[in-house]
Formats: C-alpha cells, structure tokens, sequence
C-alpha cells in the first residue's frame, strides 16, 4: 500500500478533476470512486495518481447528466464500452430535448392560443379499422382517470399514430395517410372511435376523411358524417413511456410464440398461476419464463426462481394484447421481472403493445 506521501488528499483531487469535495465524498459512499487510503484515525480519503484520469471522467459524465449506476459502469468499462454508454446517453438527450421542445410549444399555446388551423385526413378503411382494434383494448374505463378514456390520434407527415393506455396497458399502432395541413395531436372520445370503427367494413373501400379544427373533429366514413370534440385533457407523453418502458433493453429475448397455443395456454382452467398481492388486492398471477431449449412456458409457483428470466402479468389482460395483435406469429420481448412485457409483430415495428409488470 503506498505511504500517504505519494497520495493525493481530497482536496487535491478535486482541483484536479474538477469535481468538489462533496462529490468525490457522494462518489465514494455511491461505490464510484473510492479513495485508495482512509486513515483510520481522521478518517481523511486520500487517492493516487491513477485516480486522477478516472475521476476527471465522472466530473465530465457528472456534468452531462448521466445518472450514476451507467457512471459506476463507466469508471470500470473498456473504453468501447464507455462509448456505448456515451452514445445511449446522448441518444437520451436528444429525445429528451425533443420532448421539451413538444412541452414548450403547448406552453406556448395555453400563453397565447395559436391561430386555429385545419387538418385533413385520408385513410384506408383497412387500415384504419386494424390500427383501430390493435388500440382499443388499452382505452382506460376508470372514471377518476378521463384523461385515459380516448385514444389519441397524433397525425403526422404521412400517417396517423394511435395510441391508448389504461396505466396498465400501452398500445400503439400506425395507419398511412394522406395530410393535408399541418401535424396535430388530438384526443379523441372512446364513443366516437367506437362509432367509427362500427362503420368501417371491408365492402366499403371509400377513404375515410378525418378533419381536425381545434378541437372540433368531423369524420366522413361511409357515407356517413359523425362529429365530435377533442377530450380536454393532455395525454400522456407516450414517446417517453415507451423509451422507460421498451426503449433500449440489451438484455431483453425475444421469443416467437404460436399465438393460438398461448392463447389455449392461458384459458386453460388448469393453467398454472401464482397468488400475490397487486395494489392491495389478491390477484392470480401469469408467470412466463423461458426453458432451457429458448421457448415460453407459463411457470407454476414452484418454479419461480431469481435466475430465471421471468415476468408476471395479467393473465387476461395478455389474451387482449394477443387478440387485438392478430396473427398466427407474435414476438414476446421479455426483460426480467420487473420490465414491461412487449407484444409485438414480427413484420410491424409501429404495432405493439407493452404490459405492466406484477411484483413477484
């Protein structure tokens, strides 16, 4: 161990990293960068020269904003490593001040209403029906939560992006279009969607035609006109729910599934589930896990163990994601026990659906 003369004291590494003494002391107690002596008696930290590059590195991630277990990572990594690292953080940025600038724009918009404009909407028929069922299920019908009882239609360049959540259950789905005007966000009644759905039928290829003026909504669908407004809330910001929920998950398998074998799996009366407590009620829990050979079994109790890959849900709620995704062939991306279940199409990367977790 080298003598206290060849040290560095606290406050000469933090002039030399640029870090202060309070946070070479959080870096420490976090398991970051721990001094290379600590005098029993004072209990002064003192460090050694080769401490010097690895701390000027967390002043430099501390500054970017990179939360603490991926600088941990890090200060330990090969230097590929650290750059993977780096460009997921960057990408993180990026989408971050890409949510802000959304946020500072509908800031805008309560300070001073912008101008109302009109946006035109052509849609097919088939496509609009199966963006439609792929979504529906998720609506949320709690009565305390109406800013969750719609779907919301966020219109874009060339196509129209749905989505619905319950706070259990995220579904998103995408119908090509024609736009005439500029993009607009709007959130549209379940009644309404439910009404429109009912009218679209494979015999009628007519477009449907969509038109969004603030918050009025008048849609054309065969034949037959149907208005409405816009729900009078914000809507969650989906682009940020998905990146925490599905985002970047290196560690997540994807398992193709047989749809119709799940499906008779899970209505099984003697399906396995697990007992827990969910929000304070008793609730019968599905357990997927993945057996030796990679595929995706529903475990009884028994077999629950912490080195398995293994998610709980509800078990009903995965019939919905399965049934709303159609097709004989699913993806199910699993990542451990407490990150969301994706339901996703092999051939559709903007049809999926994402399910909250349950405790084990």
């Amino acid at each position: 161990m080298p003598s206290v003369s060849d040290l560095h004291s606290i406050g000469e590494l933090a002039r030399a990293s640029g870090l202060t003494v309070s946070a070479l002391r959080f870096y420490d107690s976090a398991g970051v960068l721990e001094p290379a002596l600590v005098d029993p008696v004072t209990g002064y930290r003192w460090y050694t020269d080769e401490q010097i590059a690895p701390a000027r590195l967390v002043a430099g991630l501390r500054r970017i904003g990179m939360p603490v277990p991926e600088i941990a990572a890090a200060v330990r990594a090969e230097p590929a490593a650290v750059h993977l690292l780096l460009d997921a953080h960057l990408r993180r940025l990026v989408d971050g001040l890409a949510d802000a600038r959304r946020e500072v724009t509908r800031l805008r918009t309560l300070v001073e209403p912008a101008p109302e404009t009109s946006t035109t909407v052509l849609l097919s028929p088939a496509d609009l029906a199966a963006a439609l069922d792929a979504v529906r299920f998720a609506v949320g019908a709690d009565p305390e939560l109406p800013m969750l009882s719609g779907v919301l239609l966020d219109v874009e360049s060339d196509g129209v992006r749905l989505v619905a959540t319950d706070r259990y259950r995220l579904a998103l789905a995408r119908a090509r279009a024609d736009v005439d005007g500029p993009p607009v966000r709007v959130f549209a009644p379940v009644d309404l969607v439910d009404r429109i759905r009912a009218l679209l039928t494979a015999a009628d290829a007519r477009p449907v035609r969509l038109t969004v003026a603030g918050t009025a909504l008048r849609v054309l669908v065969a034949g037959r006109t149907l208005t409405g407004s816009a729900l009078p809330y914000d809507f969650p910001d989906y682009r940020r729910l998905v990146r925490k929920a599905v985002g970047e998950r290196p560690t997540a398998r994807r398992i193709p599934v047989d749809v119709a074998a799940l499906r008779a799996a899970l209505a099984d009366p003697a399906a396995p589930t697990v007992a827990r407590d969910h929000d304070g009620t008793p609730r019968a829990v599905t357990v997927l896990g993945v057996d030796d050979t990679g595929d995706l079994r529903l475990l009884p109790d028994t077999e629950l163990t912490s080195e398995a890959l293994l998610v709980g849900v509800d078990g009903g709620y995965l019939l919905d994601a399965l049934n709303a995704a159609g097709g004989p062939q699913l993806v199910l991306e699993l990542d451990g026990p407490i990150g969301p279940l994706a339901v996703r199409r092999p051939d559709d990367a903007d049809t999926y659906s994402v399910l909250m977790p349950i405790r084990l």
